[in-house]
């Protein structure tokens, strides 16, 4: 694949913010209170670690195949067990801003998705939109099982 140099920008974009968000979630791993969100945002680096190959790849002219469907665990609702209200305090802001995080990925690859000329590409920007989608539902879940959300 021949990258035009909007795509190419986009792209650079695109590996701008999964960077920003392996970073945010592995500080914010270490610095929830809770078990549950830190397996969360464990979990959550993992797969924006998968974008960024993806990502960067496609910098290098190669698309793969895009995954068939999402994971089949699209929603964490476990409950975590705060000890005080500073606990629950601090992962509820940690949420947040994930939460606002993943709406502005997912905001850049919609962009992507109608600015890519290439039909591979915009059906695995598509699938990365998804997924990162999905990683906002997880948040929110989290959340709202633990009274964070109104």
């Amino acid at each position: 694949m021949t990258l035009t140099q909007k795509e190419t920008d986009l792209l650079k974009d695109m590996r701008d913010q999964e960077l920003l968000c392996i970073e945010k979630y592995e500080k914010y791993s270490c610095n929830a209170c809770s078990t549950e969100l830190k397996n969360l945002f464990n979990s959550l680096a993992d797969a924006e670690r998968t974008h960024l190959k993806t990502i960067n790849e496609m910098m290098g002219g190669t698309v793969a195949s895009v995954p068939s469907g999402l994971s089949a665990d699209n929603c964490f609702c476990g409950c975590a067990n705060y000890c005080d209200d500073t606990s629950k305090k601090c992962d509820e802001f940690l949420c947040k801003d994930m939460l606002a995080s993943e709406k502005h990925v997912s905001s850049v690859y919609n962009t992507g998705i109608f600015e890519f000329t290439d039909p591979k590409a915009r059906r695995m920007l598509n699938h990365i939109q998804a997924e990162e989608q999905q990683h906002g539902e997880k948040i929110y879940a989290y959340m709202k099982a633990n009274g964070m959300y109104s």
